[in-house]
């Protein structure tokens, strides 16, 4: 290694202020100290290097001493509750043109105007506005400024152009709440004096089943479950069952032994659309759930009596979610209303109240939207808050779109150039509600078995909406059909024996047009069957017959020997069919006996005591 002695100067100085020569080495059994000669330019005086020692804040953006930066950053980071992402997990933005900042504006006032910043620093959910910045963003809905506590997502929008908030993500994510506090509906499961919520808060997590139709909040809870699960050491993993496969599933398992056994961390595994999984892949949950080296947490629109093992729902508790209220709706949109700065345009209102207290940027067209228009899309989403949430995002899209391209007349209550979202354009953007059934699901059994009740309870206005509901919903006319032939003979039976002969007709009907045109055929017959006298009288005997068969103790009785058929001799020699009675041979009512002689004097029809 070759030595070069420094400068005498800077030696005496290096040597004077006893600083860490840094990148320069001492030789070992030298009698003078000797220094590597720096390849960058030399040091500074010392007031002056002081004053470069600069570093930035990568939260707040503000230039501070080095020695001051990581008290500093403590600070930052406690007061806006955010989360480290490594740099390479963010996309990178080119370099802003040379001479987009204003002249003579500090750089601190404008840490967008120059190059562009990379935060080191957001929150999951949204990230929080730099307080420097005035909500300046590095990328379409990627960083996202922090969430106020008590506001959920819906502050994470605020301060961003409605056409950025808009973009990238859907709403409905954008706006999934953080904590139970934002969380919308659901009273009755996660109410305040609920097993549940007190459990949840408790941070003591049961193994769960979330059953409920789409957009009722299962993926929201389990979201939930999961922030408060990592900010108390616990370790989350999410699989979904229509991607991930059993040795995806193996592998988490793995991890969680591994978990458990060396850092004592308990691991929590949520899947969504757990009934896609089949009988032998739900059954590898069992020995670890059971011993308790994972909490799963599974999500499902399909009943768990039928898709989830018998084994594996006894070790998990079962929450059933229902479809939110009309005002649950109502509360979710206005909040996605707020985030988005729209105004609401009341009846009778000259302008829209804003609803944040702010509308648009002054470069943007204001927006409104109409109270009427909220409530229809409220009833209209049918309980589905993400069919309501991307709708509500569908149409002030569409709506923006015009008002860029096109000029716009005077809107109702609004300025020329505002752009009003009305309950037309809501209706165009959802085409017709959003009607929940599933051909081989839940919705399924539920409607033919709301249909069947309607009719046996003479609602024929009951058993036309039942009727067009499954239809609507795209069920097989063949089906009812088969459906009504049943009901013929169970439900009205002699009272009226042409019902059987209608309900065969319909089949038939169903059977050579198809829909929509046999649509018609089985309503006729559904209003007929509604309007028809109600006998149970043939249903009931056969089900005494059928009760008297298996409340039979020993051996079954016998043929009687007259009633048997006799088509060989050896059988007339047997004494089959002897001493039978035909009937058409005689004029005045025979005397025979039909059934065995231990059922002699049995009545079918005759009422049976339970």
């Amino acid at each position: 290694m070759l030595l070069s002695r420094a400068p005498r100067g800077r030696k005496a100085w290096l040597l004077g202020r006893g600083a860490d020569p840094g990148g320069l080495q001492l030789p070992k059994g030298c009698g003078r100290p000797r220094f590597l000669r720096r390849p960058r330019e030399p040091m500074e005086p010392t007031e002056k290097a002081k004053e470069e020692r600069l570093v930035q804040c990568p939260v707040c953006l503000r230039e501070l001493p080095g020695a001051d930066i990581n008290p500093h950053l403590d600070r930052c980071l406690q007061a806006g509750g955010a989360e480290a992402e490594p740099p390479s997990k963010r996309a990178r933005l080119g370099a802003a043109p040379p001479g987009s900042q204003a002249e003579g504006q500090p750089e601190e006032a404008h840490p967008t105007a120059g190059s562009p910043v990379f935060s080191l620093f957001h929150k999951g959910r949204g990230g929080g506005q730099s307080p420097a910045g005035g909500g300046g963003r590095s990328g379409a809905g990627r960083d996202e400024a922090a969430v106020q506590p008590g506001h959920g997502c819906a502050a994470a929008l605020c301060g961003d152009s409605l056409a950025r908030k808009l973009e990238g993500r859907p709403l409905a994510e954008q706006l999934r709440p953080d904590t139970l506090g934002d969380y919308v509906g659901q009273e009755r499961v996660l109410g305040a004096q609920t097993l549940l919520r007190a459990l949840l808060e408790s941070h003591e997590i049961p193994s769960l089943i979330l059953w409920g139709p789409p957009g009722c909040g299962k993926t929201t809870l389990a979201h939930i479950i999961a922030n408060s699960s990592k900010k108390n050491g616990m370790r989350f993993v999410t699989l979904s069952a229509t991607s991930a496969k059993t040795n995806d599933v193996r592998d988490v398992i793995s991890q969680a032994q591994n978990e458990k056994r060396l850092f004592k961390r308990k691991t929590i595994l949520f899947i969504d659309e757990i009934h896609r999984f089949n009988k032998s892949q739900q059954d590898t949950f069992l020995p670890h759930v059971e011993c308790g080296t994972v909490t799963l947490i599974g999500a499902t629109t399909e009943n768990p009596s039928f898709q989830v093992n018998a084994a594996l729902l006894s070790r998990c508790r079962v929450i059933v979610l229902e479809k939110l209220s009309v005002e649950a709706m109502e509360a979710i949109l206005m909040r996605a209303v707020r985030s988005l700065g729209l105004q609401v345009l009341g009846q009778g209102d000259q302008h829209g109240t804003p609803a944040t207290g702010s509308s648009s940027k002054s470069s943007e067209f204001p927006v409104y939207i109409e109270e009427k228009a909220l409530n229809t899309l409220a009833y209209l989403c049918d309980g589905d808050a993400r069919t309501g949430l991307n709708g509500l995002q569908l149409a002030v899209q569409a709506r923006l779109a015009a008002g860029r391209t096109t000029p716009l007349n005077t809107a109702k209550g609004g300025a020329a150039d505002a752009v009003l979202v009305t309950e037309e354009h809501i209706k165009e953007g959802l085409q017709r509600s959003h009607i929940l059934y599933d051909r081989a699901g839940e919705e399924h059994y539920n409607c033919i078995s709301a249909l069947h009740k309607s009719m046996r309870g003479s609602d024929e206005n009951a058993s036309l909406y039942w009727l067009a509901r499954m239809l609507e919903g795209g069920e097989d006319p063949l089906y009812v059909a088969r459906r009504l032939v049943r009901f013929a003979s169970e439900d009205i039976g002699l009272a009226d024996p042409l019902a059987l002969t209608q309900a065969v007709a319909a089949y038939q009907g169903c059977h050579f047009i198809g829909m929509p045109e046999c649509e018609v055929i089985l309503a006729q017959c559904v209003v007929y069957f509604a309007r028809a006298p109600k006998s149970i009288e043939v249903y009931r005997a056969y089900g005494n017959a059928k009760e008297c068969l298996r409340m039979h103790t020993g051996p079954l009785p016998p043929v009687p020997l007259h009633l048997r058929n006799a088509p060989t001799r050896l059988m007339k020699n047997l004494g089959y069919g002897k001493g039978y009675k035909y009937n058409p041979m005689y004029k005045e009512p025979v005397e025979q006996d039909y059934l065995p002689e231990e059922l002699k004097g049995t009545d079918f029809f005759k009422e049976r005591g339970t």
